[in-house]
């Protein structure tokens, strides 16, 4: 049986994680917690840019914005 998205989600809490969004941009970092509706935050966030990567550190995302959630080797949730 394959795992359910917030089954995936949870595991990965405390791992760092890339969370694309719908405007185009990358953000990568340590994923602290998600809610219900899956509006997740992450620390030591970095967001990657044309010329660049900025830091951002704690940024909570609403789950509209999210194109989908990715470890290091699997998809965990797409839109």
């Amino acid at each position: 049986m394959s795992e359910k998205p917030f089954d995936l989600i949870h595991k990965n809490l405390d791992k760092v994680v890339n969370v694309y969004l719908r405007d185009g941009r990358l953000l990568t970092g340590t994923m602290l917690g998600y809610d219900k509706d899956l509006n997740i935050a992450l620390d030591n966030t970095i967001v990657v840019l044309e010329d660049g990567e900025k830091s951002l550190g704690r940024v909570i995302i609403r789950r509209n914005n999210i194109l989908s959630i990715s470890s290091e080797d699997e998809i965990l949730w797409q839109e």
